[in-house]
């Protein structure tokens, strides 16, 4: 994969700061006395470093060398052994619990998502806990995504203007064109992305397939059951 721009992962906490979401996967793991965690796809590590106690073992994965160096610099990154890879890079271990959050899974293709969830759950103990969010494709968020009205904001690196395109899903798949035109320098830097949307009964199927027996199926961070029209899934499942 290219790698993001140092300058836009500078910016990624702002964009996406602690927040609910955070205090729901610190609190399923506090539930279940995990004394391992594993954050698959951790990004900047805002969230990993905050799972880390003492006698508690922490590791973030990711496949982007510019957001874990990002990671490791931030304090309490010490505490975590941070991993540039992907699920084939999880370490011989068995781990309490296992968290893909930030709606990265939709990052994840098929199949390398099924893959991944094997991978995982060989990595989990036998009950141990699977917790992650996606959109809900019903709701089409992507339709608020793509405008070619160009919005700007004043940044550590100096003005920066941005703006985006989406393509409609093409099999479950949205493309997103997402542009940054940096001003001091005059770069412009674009980043595609493609986002998988699944259905919650596929990602039930493909949890089962994989191993794993669903527990639970929030419609938010305050664990409202799920509804078929609701905008967002949160996944709680145990491994088989």
């Amino acid at each position: 994969m290219s790698d993001y721009d140092a300058r836009l992962v500078d910016l990624y906490d702002h964009d996406n700061p602690d927040g609910p979401d955070h205090d729901f996967y610190r609190s399923v793991a506090d539930e279940y006395d995990a004394e391992s965690i594993l954050d698959v796809g951790c990004g900047t590590g805002i969230l990993t470093v905050t799972f880390a106690s003492e006698g508690r073992t922490v590791v973030g994965i990711d496949p982007s060398q510019a957001m874990l160096a990002f990671a490791r610099r931030r304090q309490g990154a010490d505490a975590v052994d941070w991993i540039l890879g992907d699920s084939r890079a999880i370490p011989p271990r068995q781990f309490d619990v296992a968290v893909l959050t930030g709606n990265v899974v939709q990052h994840i293709p098929d199949p390398e998502w099924q893959r991944t969830l094997r991978d995982i759950r060989a990595h989990l103990r036998t009950g141990g806990v699977l917790a992650f969010d996606s959109r809900n494709p019903v709701a089409r968020a992507w339709e608020s995504w793509g405008s070619h009205e160009r919005s700007r904001r004043d940044t550590p690196h100096g003005p920066l203007v941005e703006w985006a395109d989406v393509s409609e899903p093409d099999e479950g798949v949205v493309t997103a064109r997402f542009h940054n035109q940096f001003l001091r320098s005059g770069e412009r830097v674009t980043e595609t992305a493609r986002f998988a949307f699944r259905h919650a009964d596929t990602l039930g199927q493909q949890l089962a397939a994989a191993g794993f027996e669903v527990e639970a199926v929030y419609q938010d961070w305050a664990r409202t059951t799920f509804t078929p029209y609701a905008s967002f899934m949160v996944f709680i499942a145990h491994a088989r």
